[in-house]
């Protein structure tokens, strides 16, 4: 892609709650539209956005496909509708299954993004008995291939870039979008997704950090406890920068005493219930990354013993 050249790119809607289009608009400094200003990104098609008559987007999807315009980057919000019964006309497009002109617009495409989880991985209406039936463009949960196979890769030789959420954050798309345009090379780690956005996870940067180390533990909401025990949060087992990049420049979940839902995983939504931990005698079934059962066992009653008395005033207080 010449850096110096308009770039096209359309934005492709499938099975989605289009939380992905509304996440972009809350960008600011600047906001999503002067950004791609500055890029010389050109948005030819978005379906809540643009003003094209319906024969004016047909002529423009046949002038893509016969290659009289050249389409940089696709971006797919939503996943790619297989139902029912594998006929995926629970999504069309002019009559017919929408996985064909997602198929079609692959094929021409120089770089593509999967918007959000449900694109990438699946997400709501992914799992086994969803009538649904809805796949990530690459990638199944944990099981690579999706809709589109493991060995496809775009005009430009890449695979599927995968930018998980529920929704986006904004700036994951901007930082994209940003090193597309530029014809940078993007560093991807094992799920297809930028490590600059998501190596870390979810607990770097939490503001209850220290209460977790010491078992400092929230059992309602409204305490200032560690709310992986016994309230659901997987952001020690979550990778995403929700603690890094704040949303809005404010916030996050677990800053706002929320739990982290895990909607970067692959495996979004879990089937267990959100504002629970699953345990095994007392011990959550997921641990943080990369910590040893055994040695947690050995470590945790130690660690609750030795918590300083201002990080328990604040629960102890609560209950």
């Amino acid at each position: 892609m010449n850096s110096n050249s308009k770039k096209t790119l359309y934005w492709l809607q499938s099975g989605g709650c289009s939380g992905d289009s509304m996440s972009i608009l809350n960008l600011d400094s600047p906001d999503f539209f002067s950004k791609l200003g500055m890029l010389n990104i050109d948005v030819i098609w978005h379906p809540s956005l643009s003003t094209l008559s319906a024969r004016e987007h047909d002529a423009m999807i046949e002038d893509i496909l016969n290659d009289t315009m050249e389409l940089d980057i696709l971006c797919l919000e939503g996943n790619v509708v297989m139902g029912p019964d594998s006929t995926g006309m629970f999504d069309t497009f002019r009559g017919k299954p929408k996985r064909d002109l997602i198929q079609a617009l692959c094929q021409k495409a120089n770089y593509i993004v999967a918007v959000g989880t449900c694109a990438a991985f699946g997400g709501i209406g992914s799992h086994l008995g969803d009538e649904l039936n809805g796949i990530g463009l690459q990638q199944h949960h944990d099981k690579k291939g999706g809709f589109l196979g493991e060995n496809f890769r775009s005009k430009k030789g890449l695979p599927i870039i995968n930018l998980p959420g529920c929704p986006i954050h904004p700036n994951s798309l901007e930082f994209i979008l940003n090193m597309l345009s530029r014809g940078l090379e993007i560093e991807l780690g094992p799920n297809a997704t930028p490590t600059s956005y998501y190596e870390t996870t979810v607990h770097q940067g939490c503001t209850r950090n220290e209460h977790h180390e010491y078992r400092v533990e929230e059992n309602v909401f409204g305490e200032e406890g560690c709310m992986f025990f016994h309230l659901g949060c997987k952001g020690p087992t979550t990778h995403a920068s929700c603690n890094k990049h704040l949303w809005n420049e404010v916030n996050s979940k677990t800053r706002a005493g929320v739990p982290c839902f895990g909607c970067t995983n692959t495996s979004f939504p879990h089937q267990s219930a959100f504002f629970e931990t699953p345990t095994i005698a007392g011990t959550p079934l997921h641990l943080p990354e990369g910590v040893d059962r055994a040695y947690y066992l050995a470590y945790k009653d130690m660690a609750a013993a030795a918590a300083p008395q201002r990080l328990k005033k604040k629960v102890e207080e609560d209950e």
